[in-house]
């Protein structure tokens, strides 16, 4: 479904991606896991037009997406919750909300797909009419997601859904996270907590400065004694 080829990312000077390639299938929950710095957010923007790459090919669905503007990315059915939420903290919940769908044209689809979003996130629905600055960390995380989720993607790309959040909260995203992937659509996910991040994948990349440096199956890559001591705190 989604193709990265030999990926070249500078930040001015700084060569950030360094001829990354991986891929994710329809279907599948992709982790990409590595320290801060590793290269993994910039990954995320270069996928989805926010960063132009020096060089490589990013392939979706057999397009070649490497030169397409973020809101045509959008179009073709790929979403991304950005790390930091990033809401529209002065607008309404539900107005964050209809934001996701703006390019959905049909108000019937907008409306069924309001609804989708909230049986997924009830507590949407109950603040629908309050200020989404106003809402908690979680909240706003949730909010997000469903943002994300009014476009009716096929891939979502997630950005350190878990950062700041409590234990509690961080089970109750990563159920949702799990429950996003049964309804249909694809995750590619990046994520500090590599131990919860391995607990849903069903693949894994390891990304040390630009470059992807170990891959397979998320439940090995568990058990690896590299990454158990590199990220897993063992």
């Amino acid at each position: 479904m989604l193709k990265i080829q030999d990926l070249h990312v500078y930040y001015g000077m700084i060569h950030a991606l360094k001829g990354l390639s991986f891929e994710v299938n329809e279907g599948e929950i992709i982790t990409l896991i590595g320290a801060n710095g590793a290269g993994k957010t910039t990954t995320l923007h270069a996928i989805t037009g926010l960063l132009r790459p020096k060089s490589g090919k990013i392939i979706f669905d057999g397009k070649d997406l490497t030169k397409a503007p973020a809101h045509k990315i959008v179009e073709m059915g790929m979403a991304h919750v950005p790390e930091g939420r990033r809401v529209f903290q002065s607008l309404t919940v539900l107005a964050n909300l209809k934001l996701g769908a703006y390019t959905k044209h049909s108000k019937a689809e907008v409306a069924e797909t309001l609804e989708m979003v909230y049986d997924r996130f009830p507590r949407l629905k109950e603040r629908a009419s309050q200020i989404a600055g106003t809402l908690s960390g979680g909240e706003q995380q949730m909010l997000a997601m469903g943002r994300a989720l009014m476009s009716k993607p096929r891939i979502i790309l997630m950005d350190e859904p878990s950062m700041g959040l409590s234990p509690l909260l961080v089970s109750e995203i990563f159920d949702i996270i799990k429950s996003i992937s049964a309804g249909g659509a694809t995750v590619l996910l990046v994520e500090q907590n590599a131990k919860k991040a391995l607990s849903i994948a069903d693949r894994a990349y390891v990304m040390e400065t630009g470059r992807i440096v170990l891959s397979g199956k998320a439940s090995e890559l568990m058990n690896d004694d590299s990454v158990k001591k590199a990220y897993l705190g063992e």
